[in-house]
Parts: structure tokens; C-alpha cells; sequence
């Protein structure tokens, strides 16, 4: 199976544009996603027209049409009380968490001493409780696991140290307030690989009966700037530190001129997407050139098909050393 062809986009995307806006705004991208109440919502980054960034909500019934959309931002920044967010909030994952029967939205705040993974939770996408920040900066491109793991909350993110590079860790919380057993999970890539500058988490991870599915952003930096693609990988379902599958081809890159002009050129950037179980259809919310919305859709059997058809992970071949 080839994974250039798993994921068709919608034709008439862009589904929402800072035109859409029911009040001023610069650009809109990088939604969550979730299911309430039958409808599909979205949990839109706006950035405004000061360049600071909050979150507003779009609800639709089919995930595709017919958006509504709150007239006010939902989760603004709040420094007052919360200073981590003084320059905004940014690029929310949202994750359903049965046993707590909410929703846990991983957000990037923008802290003075640069951008940090905080936590939230909603029953309902009207009022949110924040736990504040989970990991120090800088770091971002998070997401919870939808159930415990062995008794503990689990959390992927990515770190970016001063040194050493930009991969994907994975960190372990007994209550969603206390983060320790850090562990790094993806390396970015070496060399000339399509995700060889950095990576970073994109939707939440998808459980499935072969193991936790994952996609994630892939940066490669050319002549001309960085192009944004996404690939897969698959986790073992008891420790997902354990990496099964890792797909070596990106399986969507910037191709269509909305993913090619806008505020950043050349980025598909996904952070949401909904399973259907009765259709098996699965949707793809990503940011497009950081200035739209756009939504791919696929069939979950054949993602899972194809991510199990890639090989296991081996560091030495994506690595320039011998």
C-alpha cells in the first residue's frame, strides 16, 4: 500500500478561514478535535490581529459543513492568573478521558522564557478548568493518552533543549499534575530524511487493537525554508515507549496552493482528528500554511494496514554514521 494515496483532501478546503471569523482575526489553524453530543467540534488556534494567539471553538454536525462559531474567543489567555500565557495559547490537542469523563486539551502557552506544554479540562467546551503548566519550557506538540498505562497518566511532547535536538519524549503523571519517567520516544531523523530537522506529536494517539497509532509532523529544512509533512508511527499498547512501526515516507506534504501560500509556506500541520467506527472513516484536521483549516479524510483499516507494513525502527538507517 502506498501511504502517499491513504489520505484524500476535501475538495473544497480550506473548511475555515480567518474569513469565517464572526469577529477580527489574522489567521485561523491547527484545531483539536472531539466528539460531543453527536456534533463534531473543533478547538481552532485564532491568532489575532496583534499577532497573540487564543482558542475558539467550531461546532458542525457532519465535521465538514455548516460550521458554527463561537462569536468571542472560548479559552483566551488569562496572565493575570495563569503569567505562563502572557504572549497567548496555542495549538490545542484534545483527548477524551473516560474514567474522568471529560475532555484533557494539551495547549501550547506562550511564557515569557518561550512556549510551554500546559493542561486543561471541559465536559462541554464552555468552561474549562486549568491545571496549568505540565512541562517547563521550551516545549510543545503535546498530547494525553485517552486511559491510564499501567496505572499512570502518559503524555507525549517535545522538548527542545539548547542542545541535542528537537525529538518526541514521552512522561508519566500518577494524578495529570506531577510529570516525571521521562523518555524519549521518536529521534529526529539525520541527514537528508524528510524528518531529519525536528518532529513533533500531531493528533492524540489513537488507540487500535494492534497498538497506540500516532502521527507526527516532520520538518525539513531546505534553500528556499522548512517544509512541514506528516508520517506515522505505531506504540505497543502496554508501554508505548516501545516503538513498533515507523513509516519512512511522509504520507502528506504541502501540495495544494492554500498549503502553500499563506502567514508560513510549505506546512500541513495536523493537531485533530475524529474515528467514526461505524463508517471507518477517519478525519484529518490540520493547519495549512498557518492561516487555514483543512481536513483529510482516510480509512482507519488501511492506515493501520499500512503503518504495520513499515519497517520496525532501526536508528542506523536514519542516520548518516555507519
Amino acid at each position: 500500500m502506498d501511504g502517499a494515496t491513504l489520505f484524500t483532501r476535501f475538495p473544497a478546503n480550506p473548511i475555515i478561514t480567518a474569513g469565517d471569523m464572526p469577529y477580527p482575526a489574522n489567521s485561523v489553524f491547527n484545531p483539536g478535535a472531539a466528539r460531543l453530543d453527536g456534533d463534531t467540534v473543533l478547538l481552532l488556534r485564532v491568532e489575532d490581529l496583534r499577532g497573540l494567539s487564543h482558542l475558539t471553538v467550531a461546532r458542525s454536525t457532519d465535521g465538514i459543513h455548516g460550521w458554527w462559531i463561537d462569536r468571542r474567543p472560548t479559552f483566551a489567555s488569562d496572565p493575570g492568573r495563569h503569567p505562563e500565557e502572557v504572549w497567548g495559547v496555542e495549538d490545542p490537542r484534545v483527548t477524551w478521558l473516560a474514567e474522568r469523563e471529560e475532555y484533557g486539551i494539551a495547549y501550547t502557552a506562550f511564557s515569557r522564557r518561550g512556549p510551554l506544554v500546559s493542561l486543561a479540562m471541559t465536559r462541554d467546551f464552555r468552561t474549562f478548568t486549568r491545571l496549568g503548566p505540565a512541562m517547563p519550557p521550551e516545549d510543545k506538540d503535546a498530547a494525553l493518552f485517552p486511559r491510564r498505562i499501567d496505572g499512570r497518566w502518559a503524555l507525549i511532547h517535545r522538548p527542545t533543549p539548547l542542545a541535542g535536538g528537537a525529538h518526541v519524549w514521552v512522561s508519566y503523571s500518577p494524578d495529570l499534575r506531577h510529570w516525571g519517567d521521562h523518555s524519549l520516544l521518536l529521534h529526529a531523523r539525520e541527514g537528508a530524511w524528510w524528518d531529519a530537522g525536528k518532529i513533533g506529536l500531531g493528533p492524540p494517539p489513537l488507540e487500535t487493537p494492534d497498538g497506540w497509532l500516532i502521527l507526527y509532523h516532520g520538518v525539513h529544512y531546505t534553500a528556499s525554508g522548512a517544509l512541514y509533512r506528516f508520517g506515522l508511527a505505531l506504540l505497543d499498547l502496554d508501554d508505548p515507549r516501545i516503538v513498533l512501526h515507523r513509516s519512512d515516507e511522509w504520507v502528506m506534504g504541502p501540495v495544494e496552493p492554500y498549503e502553500q501560500t499563506g502567514d508560513v509556506a510549505g506546512v500541513v500541520f495536523p493537531c485533530g482528528w475524529v474515528h467514526d467506527p461505524a463508517t471507518d472513516e477517519l478525519r484529518i484536521y490540520y493547519g495549512a500554511a498557518d492561516s487555514s483549516v483543512a481536513v483529510a479524510t482516510a480509512r482507519l483499516s488501511d492506515v493501520v494496514t499500512y503503518i504495520r507494513s513499515c519497517p520496525k525502527p532501526d536508528r542506523r538507517r536514519f542516520s548518516d554514521r555507519p
